[in-house]
């Protein structure tokens, strides 16, 4: 909630503060000089100043919730109170008789080294014992994690002998009781031991989410060293290949159909039934069946592909039929135009732009179920790096492999839209 609050407060103080430096800057171009923008794409053109903000914005999010090095120290989000900390505890005998010791624990976040293994673990910090029945006690507590502390196994008497925690910091504590401290909160479980759970902080713990440079880290050297034997562009290669022969089956079969079932009653009604029922249906739910149709191998994975575009196609080419304008139809009737002269110069032409619009889409279903695809039986591959990736809990690859897929994706959908812009330059116009 707190990102999403503060993503909000920088998209409203960026709206204004370019709108308040851009004011006085006229607009030039055709573009200005329109007063209507709804069903006129061309009306509204992204802004660039908007896109770069957005991408600053992201990142900085990501910098600040995992206090990355890459900018300031003040500039992060509170993290946990690393360092020592102490609180005491005043243990009681079986005759009544009570004693207060003190506990020191040391707060710290695992470092590693410069090949990314953990560094050992610190010394507990060193402490007097103390007089009386109750000792002093130190303890070592990892980041974002806690301890369950049996703080009287080493004084003089144990709880074999009837000593209780009776209090801490002075505020009375019995089983099931939470205190809250500066430093976090402990609670007492049902046997009498005391839970320190240190404060977390606002910051995300690195197994949940690594900085940036631990990404960009990672990155280079699976770039140099490859993964599990294959390398970066060898997997980016595989799954591109995947996508691509299954968006273009699925293209080839796909807008055929919807062609059919736009221009025929008979196509319409017998096919209706299957499009409309598949296309809900996610291409998740289809890879038992896909397995023991096609096995697991390259030939699986191609068909859930082709079935993850066939339905957005063939549905994009039926409205793009279905779409074109009638009088553009009885016009070409009146000037002798046969039934494959009207396909050929006007439905066609007319139901581009929904194909690549439907086109687009499709590409990013298949972009989106290429993780699955590759989650059976596959030795390379982008979605198969973000499966091993998780299995072994290492977060930032799989956090590279999103990002690369998401890159990938976007510039495959600019590569569609100048294509669009070349082979339909008629969109938008009637």
């Amino acid at each position: 909630m707190i990102p999403l609050l503060i993503y909000v407060g920088i998209f409203v103080v960026a709206f204004f503060a370019v709108r308040a430096v851009a004011g006085g800057i006229a607009r030039t171009g055709f573009s200005s000089l329109k007063t209507v923008t709804f069903g006129d794409e061309s009306a509204v053109t992204p802004d660039r100043r908007a896109s770069v903000i957005s991408i600053l914005t992201l990142f900085f999010l990501w910098a600040t919730f995992t206090g990355s090095a890459l900018i300031p120290s003040f500039l992060h989000m509170p993290g946990p109170p690393l360092g020592l900390h102490t609180f005491e505890h005043t243990v009681q005998n079986a005759e009544g008789e009570t004693d207060t010791a003190t506990v020191t624990f040391l707060l710290f976040e695992t470092e590693q080294d410069a090949e990314g293994n953990d560094l050992p673990d610190p010394e507990p910090p060193a402490v007097e014992p103390g007089e009386g029945f109750a000792l002093n006690d130190s303890l070592i507590i990892e980041a974002y994690g806690s301890e369950l502390a049996r703080l009287q196994d080493n004084d003089e008497l144990t709880r074999d002998d009837g000593t209780t925690i009776v209090a801490v910091n002075g505020q009375p504590i019995s089983p099931g009781d939470r205190l809250d401290f500066s430093f976090g909160t402990i609670s007492m479980s049902t046997r009498g031991s005391l839970n320190i759970l240190p404060d977390q902080g606002w910051q995300m713990e690195p197994i949940w989410l690594p900085a940036p440079e631990s990404v960009a880290v990672r990155f280079w050297d699976i770039l140099w060293n490859g993964f599990r034997n294959f390398s970066l562009a060898e997997h980016l290669g595989y799954s591109l290949f995947r996508v691509v022969v299954g968006f273009v089956l699925g293209a080839l079969v796909g807008i055929p159909l919807g062609y059919a079932m736009g221009l025929s009653n008979w196509f319409r009604g017998w096919f209706d039934p299957i499009v409309e029922f598949m296309r809900p249906v996610p291409p998740l739910a289809l890879i038992p069946l896909v397995i023991i149709w096609a096995g697991i191998g390259e030939t699986g994975k191609i068909v859930l592909l082709f079935l993850a575009a066939l339905w957005i196609m063939a549905i994009a080419a039926r409205a793009g039929v279905s779409g074109v304008n009638i009088s553009k139809v009885h016009a070409a009737y009146s000037l002798g135009a046969s039934k494959w002269q009207i396909m050929r110069h006007v439905i066609m032409p007319n139901s581009l732009p929904e194909i690549f619009t439907g086109a687009r889409v499709a590409m990013g279903v298949c972009w989106g179920t290429v993780v699955a695809a590759e989650l059976v039986a596959a030795e390379q591959g982008a979605g198969m790096m973000i499966m091993v990736a998780s299995r072994f809990q290492n977060t930032d690859i799989v956090i590279l492999g999103i990002i690369l897929i998401g890159i990938i994706g976007f510039g495959i959908d600019i590569l569609m839209r100048w294509a669009e812009r070349i082979l339909v330059p008629w969109k938008g116009r009637s």
